[in-house]
């Protein structure tokens, strides 16, 4: 396993947030992204999207708590070689957390090669 501190970890998550075109970042709402070593039940998870998507929020959504995106950091960091392969899976796992976000699910992010 590749030894990443945490920090540049951290790095690498809001450089691929900044990476977003802002077209769609300025539609990002409510969310809290946070970063921890490992899912407490699924260790092999790399990201988790937990929320109300914006396609299902309608006129009773206020006054609830962020959405929550989750990156693991040590089965991404597990999961690659090379550092470039960190910079890649960290930017492929928060789109596709993201993309939960706006409401597309797995199979369509499969579909897309985003799986």
């Amino acid at each position: 396993m590749l030894n990443l501190d945490a920090e540049t970890f951290r790095e690498l998550v809001i450089e691929a947030l900044a990476g977003i075109p802002p077209n769609l970042a300025d539609q990002i709402s409510n969310v809290a992204i946070v970063i921890t070593d490992r899912h407490p039940r699924e260790p092999e998870l790399l990201g988790l999207y937990e929320g109300i998507p914006l396609t299902e929020r309608g006129d009773h959504y206020s006054g609830v708590m962020p959405d929550r995106i989750t990156l693991f950091r040590l089965p991404i960091l597990q999961s690659c070689e090379t550092v470039m392969e960190v910079v890649d899976e960290v930017r492929i796992t928060v789109l596709h957390e993201v993309a939960h976000h706006f409401g597309i699910d797995d199979d369509q992010l499969t579909e897309w090669g985003w799986g």
